[in-house]
């Protein structure tokens, strides 16, 4: 834990001359900065939170914006973009955490409210709470997400095309549902083919958190997976077996067909080629998550899933990253699960393309880190580079300001 060394002199002044010294792209921490002389006057209202003014200082780092002299840190030639300083010392801090904090050595302490504190010893779940605000903002403000030239996809009328649903797991079937609806291929028609697409449980368990954090946010990994357990059911959209059960009882047993790689689902539709759905890492997962939540108090929910999945996701989807584990603790519910998976979808008699259903307890090569728990600092560095993605730009070979 850092903490501020001495006895300053309790005043704004040295706060003030540090605000301008982080606008101008400083990097010197709090508890360097008030040891020096330096004061200036008041330039609006309040100082800014403690989280606000670490965020900015964190971000001038990232973009690579200072140089050393001695023991202090100067700001160097390019920070953040005076606009986006201004909207992140501006920012709130929502949902649950600390208030605003005040900065150690401005003041003196009171008995009442949260103690003034040096940003240093701020955790990362705090900043991360500021960051989010900026982004959920930036989302409103990029405007509605449309149709390209403002068009609907053309409906290719062909009594010969090959009718379907695709349904299941969401991360697989959403985006090769959205593909052929783009080439003029919506689902439904007379005695569609029912396509139920799966995975290995768990992975399927990791993409239905996806789907949710890309709606509704909701609770974190452990407790979303938690819930389930105790209910000892699966999420709606992956238990294939339910899934399976309710088409075949609007259709035939006969018109399911249940799909264990995307990779079949042309074939099956009639199509060339789909390009392969991609999943987001556990850190986007929890980002995503993070701002749906401030979205929701900004926005219409039909809006807000609108913004996560058409503006946000895109932009996380293919950063390196961790993928959800199950937690041990519920290692005994998640076989019980997989095993009866099989159980109901062998005595359903459905069609199997793509694999067997042995491939449900079966999970594929890990593909980096599997986690149950997603790290604070992943996601605020995950975070930081989304806010300042666009403004990095070659350092300017000018004098550093002081």
């Amino acid at each position: 834990m850092s903490s501020v060394t001495g006895s300053p002199v309790m005043d704004e002044g040295r706060a003030w001359a540090w605000v301008a010294h982080l606008r101008a792209g400083g990097v010197t921490p709090w508890n360097q900065w008030i040891e020096r002389a330096e004061r200036a006057e008041r330039t609006g209202g309040y100082l800014p939170g403690a989280q606000q003014l670490e965020l900015l200082r964190r971000l001038n780092g990232t973009l690579g914006a200072s140089v050393t002299r001695g023991s202090l840190s100067i700001g160097g030639a390019a920070g953040v973009p005076s606009a986006l300083a201004t909207r992140i010392l501006e920012a709130s801090a929502p949902g649950r955490g600390r208030p605003d904090l005040e900065l150690i050595g401005t003041r003196e302490s009171s008995r009442f409210g949260p103690r003034p504190i040096d940003p240093a010893d701020l955790p990362d779940d705090e900043l991360v709470r500021v960051v989010t605000s900026v982004l959920a903002d930036d989302l409103v403000a990029a405007g509605e997400v449309g149709v390209a030239g403002g068009q609907r996809p053309l409906v290719l009328n062909r009594p010969w095309r090959r009718h379907y649903r695709l349904v299941g797991d969401p991360v697989l079937a959403d985006p090769l549902r959205a593909q052929l609806i783009a080439r003029g291929r919506p689902p439904g028609g007379s005695r569609p083919r029912i396509l139920v697409l799966g995975d290995h449980v768990e992975t399927m368990l990791a993409d239905a958190f996806e789907a949710r954090a890309l709606d509704t946010g909701g609770p974190a990994w452990g407790d979303w997976i938690g819930g389930l357990a105790a209910r000892d059911h699966l999420a709606p959209r992956v238990d294939l077996a339910g899934i399976a059960r309710t088409w075949a009882g609007r259709t035939s047993p006969h018109q399911v067909t249940i799909v264990l790689d995307p990779a079949s689902v042309p074939g099956l539709v009639g199509v060339r080629r789909l390009t392969a759905p991609m999943r987001l890492s556990a850190e986007a997962v929890d980002l995503s998550r993070r701002i749906a939540v401030v979205l929701g108090l900004l926005v219409g929910q039909g809006r807000r899933t609108e913004l996560l999945q058409s503006r946000l996701a895109p932009r996380l989807r293919g950063q390196p990253g961790a993928t959800y584990a199950v937690p041990d603790e519920h290692a005994a519910w998640l076989a019980e699960q997989q095993s009866r998976q099989i159980r109901q979808l062998r005595h359903g008699g459905y069609r199997v393309v793509g694999g067997d259903l042995d491939q449900l307890t079966k999970p594929s090569p890990a593909n980096g880190t599997r986690t149950v728990e997603v790290d604070d600092t992943s996601v605020l560095k995950l975070a930081m580079d989304l806010l300042l993605d666009g403004t990095r730009a070659p350092q300017s070979t000018g004098r550093s300001r002081s």
